[in-house]
């Protein structure tokens, strides 16, 4: 398999995922007109042609049969063009020494400081492919070695909203017991509106004093800052790139945005920049991540290597879907933040 960037001809299979993800996914509508439109300025932005407030890298899954199973995506900085809302979940603290009284309250607080962050987004595996978990990490992870390959295109932090908890009908319990009262709405609505770049909404309706949680719904306050069980592999690797919760919720469903300097992410740290060598890695060989570290025409493909002297030896079906030639300058990382370069 690798993860390259889309293309015009890679429309139906994606309008096919984006009606198969069901609510939460905001950032993968199920509009033909808005993917289309999506596509057309992710190939402008790899070709060099968009601002960084406005550069949309989406990225597909392709088998090698040439099948699109996944996609996953970042946008060069959020917040510039539209408004960019989270609550942040603090804490207002109230006490009477006369009552003997001391109340922590945990409030929200409606916020856009993570605008101006590179955010990664649009993860969806197709389920056929999700049981092996390699698929899954290859898709996630390519995107941090892009980002090492091209630093520049890239802000100084990386963020991920992540989905928030839903049931099968599209019911999420934090919007139940809170948006609900403010945009008169299902949350599948609101959910699609913000996929369609329809933000303006939020700013007008949404509250702008602190909200504490002790007015919201038991089960409402249970989810804040938890992820919907689909989440949780993406949660787990993330949090292994050294991506960590640091109290921004999404303002819908509640799910949590993690964050990470970029320079720290584990897949930009430790990549290096290698010579291709073809052989034979050997069986024992840890499982790499490989970019052929161009743009427009990226590749990147997971598969074993050994690191000797400068090269990285690859076997020929590796070198094959990389589109190299021993001697080409490439990119790579271990897979897992487990293994170390040896």
């Amino acid at each position: 398999m690798i993860v390259r960037p889309v293309r015009s001809t890679d429309l139906p299979a994606l309008i096919a995922m984006a009606r198969s993800t069901g609510a939460g996914l905001t950032s993968l509508p199920a509009s033909e007109d808005r993917l289309a439109q999506r596509v057309a300025w992710a190939e402008k932005s790899f070709h060099g042609e968009a601002e960084r407030a406005d550069a949309d890298y989406l990225f597909v899954l392709e088998t090698d049969a040439g099948e699109v199973v996944g996609i996953s995506a970042m946008n060069g900085a959020v917040g510039l063009r539209e408004p960019w809302y989270n609550f942040r979940v603090g804490l207002t603290v109230s006490a009477s020494r006369a009552l003997g009284i001391h109340r922590q309250n945990p409030t929200l607080f409606l916020a856009n400081d993570l605008t101006g962050n590179t955010e990664v987004c649009s993860l969806f595996l197709d389920a056929n492919y999700r049981h092996s978990g390699l698929s899954g990490r290859l898709l996630s992870k390519a995107r941090f070695l892009f980002i090492a390959e091209f630093p520049e295109l890239f802000g100084d932090k990386v963020i991920a909203e992540m989905r928030g908890i839903s049931d099968d009908n599209a019911r999420a319990p934090f919007w139940e017991s809170l948006g609900r009262h403010f945009f008169k709405m299902e949350f599948s609505q609101a959910d699609y509106l913000t996929g369609v770049g329809n933000k303006a909404f939020i700013a007008e309706l949404m509250p702008k004093f602190p909200l504490y949680t002790c007015f919201l719904s038991e089960e409402a306050r249970a989810v804040i800052g938890r992820v919907h069980r689909d989440t949780e592999p993406a949660l787990t690797m993330l949090r292994a790139e050294g991506f960590t919760y640091q109290g921004y919720i999404d303002i819908f469903d509640g799910g949590p945005a993690l964050e990470c300097e970029t320079r720290s992410i584990r897949a930009v740290r430790d990549s290096q920049a290698l010579v291709l060598a073809i052989g034979t890695p050997g069986e024992e060989a840890p499982q790499f991540l490989i970019h052929n570290r161009k743009r427009e025409d990226c590749r990147i493909t997971v598969g074993k290597a050994r690191p000797a002297s400068g090269t990285l030896v690859v076997d020929a079906a590796t070198a094959k879907r990389l589109r190299l030639s021993a001697g080409a300058q490439v990119r790579a990382v271990p897979l897992s933040a487990q293994v170390g370069w040896r």
